[in-house]
């Protein structure tokens, strides 16, 4: 697939869905867990990061775990399947644990539109709309089966109008406008140059941090060898949470 910006295309060639693994995260004493403000619980607090994601839970939970990830990869939407619910309700509640989503667009051009979009709406639903686009991986997939011959009839096309043309092609508008998003906002949001050259941005810093493929998961700055939700359940385990 024809990458859109050079920055891009060591990172897309050395990135793949589901490699990547380096040593995990030496065992911890056990944390204790942090109540919520009054009337409301950890899962509420969200925010966007100065690296380029957006994180849920404690803003001083003792265990930050960072995710770098594709929506469009099925290693991540497994993740998100098994993994998403007993997280929060497990260890983002309790306080201990603070889980940041960080995108890595391993497949290029296709990878944009669903980014774009998940962030369209701010920090509030931003993990909502996160979890639903995994779980829609089912039907968005099979529309990816002939993403080589699609990219090459519209290479020429400014990346904008690449990133709408994927958007339009795997049904994301149509996603986001179920979902409450009006469609002037989320056509803004795939044209959006600023947003367009800080998600370049941040797949560089991920690159530079040693991501080499989704999902890539991170403990406190330390990266696990760890792809699946009982691999980072058994790394939170072992910090203490």
């Amino acid at each position: 697939m024809k990458l859109l910006t050079a920055a891009l295309l060591p990172l897309a060639l050395l990135a793949g869905c589901g490699e990547g693994k380096e040593a995990p995260t030496a065992p911890a004493n056990s944390v204790a867990a942090v109540a919520a403000p009054a009337g409301q619980d950890w899962t509420q607090t969200v925010s966007a990061t100065e690296e380029g994601g957006y994180v849920v839970g404690n803003p001083d939970a003792p265990l930050k775990l960072v995710e770098w990830g594709s929506r469009l990869c099925p290693t991540c939407g497994a993740f998100a399947t098994s993994g998403m619910e007993p997280l929060m309700e497990n260890y983002v509640k309790t306080g201990k644990v603070a889980y940041e989503f960080r995108e890595f667009l391993v497949h290029g051009a296709p990878d944009f539109a669903p980014a774009l979009i998940g962030r369209c709406g701010g920090a509030q639903p931003f993990f909502p709309m996160l979890e639903e686009m995994m779980a829609a991986q089912a039907t968005i997939l099979p529309k990816m089966e002939d993403a080589g011959a699609f990219q090459q009839g519209i290479q020429n096309q400014p990346p904008a109008q690449q990133f709408t043309a994927w958007a339009e092609k795997l049904g994301y508008i149509d996603f986001a406008k179920q979902r409450g998003l009006p469609e002037a906002q989320v056509r803004a949001c795939l044209t959006d140059q600023k947003a367009i050259d800080a998600l370049v941005k941040y797949m560089e810093a991920g690159s530079n941090a040693g991501v080499t493929g989704t999902p890539s998961f991170f403990l406190n700055g330390k990266k696990l060898d760890a792809v699946s939700w009982p691999q980072v359940e058994e790394a939170l385990k072992t910090a203490g949470a």
